[in-house]
């Protein structure tokens, strides 16, 4: 009798041990992973960047239910965009929407899309992006500890300021416009006669509204979603470059993700990106009637071939920095 009682114990004890153990696997199979995404701009309806985030949290969830968790940190609240980058590499950040002018600092071949004049339309920077070229600059970005998912995009950047309407070359002379933080824009605004000052996005603002500088180069949605109607009084339709904005993780947090896991992320993050890029298109002409709607003074460029001839010498002087197989895949995309 004795004997029966320990068995039917020792029996309970392996059925307890199986369901806690059964009950560990599932509750790891649902743990939800909680991921920091941050960018720099507004958690606004209309921001390219913001609009990446929310996008990139709903596929995620749409891909696997439960399983992540993404908490925003919008308008710099975790630093400026280098700040962002080494918080990528330390693993201290898991995500952000990055401008890919900055990643340009630590891989150099980000920097294609300073060069000015570069793409036509949106669809040829969308082959480029996510064809070979694009490839190749997400496995130079791997190697320094960032997986890059796909670029979401800002739209073409154009000049805002305070002086004058910019029609030809000739009007942006001494004009002290904030450019992005790359040396591309620093020469190809010197070339076109400005005076460029490469400034942190977080006191772009102030600066404009103080009259530090005379305004700054910036895609449309950016212009409405960050108030620049407020302190600017032209806005030139230039589209000089196109704003390539570059979804990326930590590889650290990314490689703690099962095979299965890290597809789902890619798929998720294909996903949001092809949203985005559509609405930011579409949404593209009524902001522009808003910004104009301000009162702000919208003009189009009727010759920019007057300002590609000013530049034409940044492609060979930026050839080597940038790669000539980024290069050449780049252009022979845009020339077909």
């Amino acid at each position: 009798m004795f004997k029966s009682r320990i068995s039917l114990i020792r029996k309970l004890a392996l059925v307890g041990g199986a369901l806690t153990v059964a009950t560990a696997i599932s509750g790891a199979a649902m743990a939800e992973t909680t991921w920091k995404i941050g960018w720099t701009t507004p958690d606004a309806p209309s921001d390219p960047y913001a609009m990446t985030a929310h996008y990139l949290a709903e596929e995620l969830e749409n891909a696997v239910p439960g399983k992540f968790k993404l908490q925003n940190f919008s308008n710099h609240q975790l630093g400026d965009e280098t700040e962002m980058l080494q918080g990528l590499q330390l693993g201290t950040l898991d995500a952000a929407v990055i401008t890919g002018t900055f990643i340009g600092n630590i891989v150099p071949s980000f920097q294609l899309n300073d060069l000015p004049f570069l793409y036509g339309s949106y669809e040829q920077a969308h082959k480029v992006l996510d064809g070979k070229a694009g490839d190749i600059m997400f496995k130079q970005l791997t190697d320094k500890g960032i997986v890059g998912l796909g670029f979401a995009q800002a739209g073409f950047r154009h000049v805002i300021n305070n002086i004058r309407p910019i029609n030809t070359p000739e009007d942006l002379k001494g004009i002290k416009l904030r450019v992005q933080p790359s040396d591309i824009f620093l020469d190809s605004f010197r070339a076109l006669g400005a005076n460029p000052v490469p400034m942190a996005w977080s006191e772009v603002f102030t600066a404009v509204q103080q009259g530090t500088i005379d305004g700054l180069e910036i895609p449309i949605p950016v212009i409405y979603s960050s108030k620049m109607t407020e302190v600017n009084k032209y806005l030139s339709l230039t589209n000089h470059t196109y704003n390539a904005l570059a979804v990326v993780v930590s590889k650290q947090s990314f490689n703690r993700l099962s095979s299965d896991e890290q597809q789902a992320v890619r798929n998720a993050a294909r996903a949001a990106i092809t949203r985005q890029r559509k609405t930011t298109s579409e949404n593209e002409a009524q902001i522009l009637q808003k910004i104009k709607d301000t009162g702000m003074q919208v003009n189009e460029v009727a010759d920019l071939s007057l300002f590609r001839d000013r530049v034409s010498t940044i492609y060979d002087k930026y050839r080597k920095t940038i790669g000539s197989e980024v290069m050449d895949a780049a252009l022979a995309q845009v020339k077909n």
